[in-house]
């Protein structure tokens, strides 16, 4: 198993984002430990205005990574990219399903 880390905050919609991008293309063998930034003023610092933010074991750290193509490129640098859907994805169709990843439920 590969443990990676977003950096997030309760109602963050481009961390929930992020999160089903990486549900979606990411492999199977991903831990995906939260750190929510607002228990840290240190971390709210940091990450406050860069969020969502997620990192690797190493402390690598992607910006932005709700972005498909962002997202991708970095997992597949680590071997941990699993599935590319070329497709768009309209931001206001709803998903349909539900599937549980860590605990958590992800739709689409």
């Amino acid at each position: 198993m590969r443990q990676l880390t977003l950096y997030t905050t309760l109602g963050c919609h481009l961390c929930e984002q992020l999160e089903a991008e990486l549900s979606r293309i990411g492999t199977d063998n991903i831990v995906l430990e939260r750190v929510e930034i607002a228990d840290s003023n240190a971390l709210i610092e940091r990450y406050g205005t860069r969020i969502p933010v997620l990192a690797d074991e190493q402390g690598d750290e992607l910006e932005r990574g709700f972005e498909r193509d962002r997202l991708a490129a970095w997992l597949d640098i680590r071997g941990l990219l699993a599935f590319v859907d070329e497709s768009p994805q309209p931001m206001d169709e709803r998903p349909v399903g539900a599937r549980r990843v860590n605990g958590r439920r992800f739709l689409g």
